[in-house]
């Protein structure tokens, strides 16, 4: 059982080596969180993050076999409570421990496929890249933070698929110049992304208001554990929102807009002593 207890610790160390090797942000929410929450976000993370890279990452390799086999080994790590994947074994321990539905799961993996086929959305094929892309991550996390109180979970999940939503259209206006010219994709509907016009910018950046207003009001309702940490998150993402929406849409597509890492320990400071003194 020892060396168990090792190969777990092992598991999860590379989830959490995903987690700070590929997001500043999230590994700096991660912080903030509870000890008894770290660990588990860290493994969510590292799966959403594999799946990614395969379908954003290895374009010389068979992604779409990749994909497949990295979701019947999702779904037999999770039967057997073991895998010989540590990015996998770790997830699959928290989604036994926390009853992350299979539903989530699938849903995820089916938006990223679509990366693999699908170039440009409607608005009925945006709408469910978003929910699997996003919305169903925020309630895998969620499902980690209510700790098994249904009533919790229940009152909380508009919150988390708001906040999962709005995270995800800010990537996409942040990232909209990678996405159409390297990766060939166009995701907001009814949009021409080569061209993207004022109009359509504020329309898009009305709606991803609404949704942050909704997620803060859930983010409140957070068990103190959690939410500091997820607040920090919501936070780094508005400030890299307030800082689109002062560019003009034509130059989106020529520049990458970042949070700088000297305002993201600003913010991991200031979101700390407002916990402290309880004004979170």
């Amino acid at each position: 059982m020892r060396n168990r207890a090792i190969y777990d610790a092992v598991c999860i160390a590379a989830s959490r080596k995903t987690t700070t090797s590929f997001s500043t942000s999230f590994s700096l929410g991660v912080r903030l969180l509870d000890k008894r929450f770290r660990d588990p976000i860290h493994a969510i993370y590292g799966f959403v993050r594999f799946a990614d890279e395969i379908v954003d990452t290895f374009h010389d390799q068979p992604q779409a076999e990749l994909l497949d086999r990295f979701r019947r080994d999702t779904h037999k790590a999770i039967e057997q409570g073991f895998s010989i994947n540590p990015i996998l074994h770790s997830y699959q321990q928290v989604v036994r421990s926390y009853g992350i539905e299979k539903e989530l799961i699938d849903t995820f993996l089916e938006s990223m496929a679509t990366d693999l086929h699908r170039t440009e959305h409607d608005s009925v094929s945006f709408d469910r890249y978003v929910l699997g892309s996003a919305e169903v991550v925020g309630l895998m996390c969620l499902r980690v933070f209510a700790e098994g109180d249904r009533a919790l979970y229940d009152r909380l999940k508009p919150h988390a698929m708001s906040l999962g939503s709005a995270f995800q259209k800010v990537n996409f206006l942040r990232d909209i110049k990678e996405d159409n010219l390297e990766l060939g994709r166009a995701y907001f509907p009814g949009t021409d992304i080569a061209d993207l016009g004022r109009d359509q910018k504020l329309a898009i950046e009305e709606d991803i208001q609404r949704e942050l207003d909704h997620a803060l009001a859930g983010i409140r309702m957070l068990p103190s554990g959690a939410r500091v940490g997820v607040h920090l998150a919501y936070l780094y993402y508005l400030n890299l929102f307030n800082k689109i929406k002062r560019i003009p849409a034509g130059d989106l597509m020529r520049q990458r807009v970042r949070v700088r890492n000297r305002r993201k320990i600003q913010l991991l400071l200031g979101t700390f002593v407002q916990h402290r003194l309880n004004l979170i």
